[in-house]
């Protein structure tokens, strides 16, 4: 799906909390503000923005905040995640992430950007052959 005339109210409601997330960003190294919007199982949405630090291995990613966001507030179970950016097209998460996602039952990506461009894939097309330990249960 390529436009934002086929999202859900759902997802327009995911994708509109990811854009106002993207407004808290903090990424002075990078100069790329990303906002992402986690939606669990439940309904409830949970947002997160990147937040960058100068050791570039204590970066957060938007998507990271808002699952990590999520699981303290006691979600184990998520549908979707919206994420919104500069980038044309949309941005996809990035490799880490999709394996976070992943391991945490996440299915569905709305991707939008600045310019009202929006693209929603399956999870599995993203990462169709993720890490999974053996013998482990995922979430």
């Amino acid at each position: 799906m390529d436009t934002s005339d086929e999202l859900s109210p759902a997802d327009r409601e995911l994708l509109d909390a990811a854009r106002q997330a993207r407004e808290n960003s903090h990424s002075p190294v990078s100069n790329y503000a990303v906002g992402a919007a986690l939606r669990a199982m439940d309904g409830a949405v949970y947002s997160g923005c990147n937040v960058e630090n100068i050791v570039l291995s204590l970066t957060g990613c938007a998507e990271q905040v808002a699952i990590y966001k999520a699981i303290s507030e006691g979600a184990r179970r998520f549908e979707a995640i919206a994420v919104f950016t500069q980038s044309t097209p949309p941005a996809a998460p990035c490799g880490s992430c999709r394996q976070l996602l992943r391991s945490w039952g996440v299915s569905r990506v709305v991707m939008g950007n600045l310019a009202g461009e929006v693209s929603v894939v399956r999870l599995e097309d993203l990462i169709p052959r993720f890490f999974k330990l053996l013998g482990r249960v995922e979430v």
